[in-house]
């Protein structure tokens, strides 16, 4: 089929490329070059580098309501347009043009968490599973039927491993799908109305990690956090992305960190340990503000007096 694809981040890329080895892939649309991160310049989406790997025509887009654009989508006579990640509202004038209509690879277990932040929103509420569906778009957000679903277990996988999984099932999901859609033998099933939950964006500092938070909930938002929206957290007064951490219950922190209150930062049998208000978060790896990535020990080696027992550590 002639397909238009739409999205922005690696997910999308990678179900772009499964979808290039079986269809005939016109045009590619995703938001245009920005600063990603906490760097400086303005770098390509991953999509509008997988494009160009492949050889797709590319529209950089953050609206798609103006009527050049539309025009030009209707000149590309495409019999489906497939969405992953895009980040840009379909409007009805575009939602209107394939002759299949519109399809999209979203990366929850529908209706809960429609929206933009599924998986995160689905670590941060320590959600057992998560999953994909391949729906049909309409003008609601994330209200179409669905064709395909699937469910795994999160089991603790963070955002990213978790985001790299669904891609890839995803993209299968999708290959079916659109073979189903051709043929004239897809089923859709529309969305219960119970367990309706709204997936909002992760907003600047949401991540931010905090004695009152629990211990759980902290190691939840490092699940849920990548190099865009980090984790961050104040140690001994200095300030840093956390990369990985969990929740400490076993025998030897409790010991170790018995007296201390939350706020407290403790150094011991080459264990970094937080005190939140209900338990304990052990720091695996962190990457201090102007400094490369490093396990927990060698920041701890860099950190006068941390082993007397008077370290803090706070919101970034």
């Amino acid at each position: 089929m002639r397909v238009v694809f739409m999205g922005t981040p690696t997910l999308a890329a990678t179900v772009l490329e499964a979808l290039s080895t079986e269809h005939d892939v016109v045009g590619v649309v995703t938001r245009p070059d920005a600063i990603r991160g906490r760097g400086t310049k303005a770098v390509p989406s991953p999509v509008k580098e997988a494009a160009l790997r492949i050889g797709c025509p590319i529209f950089e887009k953050t609206s798609l309501k103006d009527d050049g654009f539309v025009k030009l989508f209707k000149e590309l006579d495409v019999d489906v347009a497939c969405v992953a990640a895009c980040g840009i509202i379909l409007p009805k004038s575009i939602l209107d043009i394939p002759r299949f209509g519109c399809i999209n690879v979203h990366t929850s277990l529908l209706p809960r968490w429609r929206g933009a932040a599924p998986i995160e929103r689905a670590i941060l509420e320590n959600d057992r599973t998560t999953g994909v569906c391949i729906m049909r778009m309409e003008e609601g957000l994330d209200t179409g039927d669905f064709c395909r679903r699937v469910e795994i277990p999160i089991a603790g996988e963070t955002a990213d491993e978790l985001s790299a999984k669904l891609a890839r099932i995803g993209a299968k999901e999708l290959l079916d799908a659109l073979s189903d859609i051709e043929s004239g033998t897809v089923t859709w099933t529309p969305q219960v109305t119970d367990g309706i939950t709204y997936a909002e964006k992760i907003m600047k500092g949401e991540l931010a990690l905090s004695p009152e938070d629990s211990a759980v909930k902290a190691s939840a938002k490092v699940r849920a956090s990548n190099k865009a929206h980090p984790a961050r957290v104040e140690i001994a007064g200095r300030t840093m992305a956390v990369e990985e951490a969990r929740e400490a219950d076993d025998s030897q922190a409790v010991s170790l960190c018995e007296g201390l209150n939350a706020g407290s930062a403790h150094f011991a049998a080459k264990r970094l340990l937080l005190i939140t208000h209900d338990g304990i978060l052990e720091i695996m790896r962190v990457k201090p503000d102007g400094k490369k990535s490093m396990d927990a020990l060698a920041f701890a080696g860099g950190i006068q007096g941390i082993k007397n027992m008077q370290i803090t550590w706070g919101k970034a």
